[in-house]
């Protein structure tokens, strides 16, 4: 009988970290420009339950001002919206 050959081992190599994704992608800026731009007629849910109805007319990174027709225009906090919808029935 031969003898049988055992490889050395090797120490586990370490695998290389992955990136993380950034921080920011832009789409949320895309959206809000490519609405503005188009003067969509939006539907604003906050989380109470609250609709508001209008177009975008600025953004930053905390607020959003809303254009109302015949009503006071408003400065929303983010942070305050559980979600924003384009407004079907006004849609021309």
């Amino acid at each position: 009988m031969g003898r049988k050959l055992i490889p050395p081992t090797m120490p586990p190599q370490p695998r290389p970290k992955k990136e993380k994704p950034p921080y920011t992608t832009h789409a949320e800026n895309y959206y809000y420009i490519k609405q503005m731009r188009n003067k969509t007629p939006m539907v604003v849910v906050f989380l109470d339950g609250e609709v508001v109805k209008g177009r975008i007319e600025w953004y930053d990174d905390k607020v959003i001002k809303i254009h109302r027709d015949g009503e006071p225009n408003l400065l929303v906090f983010k942070h305050a919206i559980k979600y924003i919808l384009k407004d079907e029935e006004n849609i021309k």
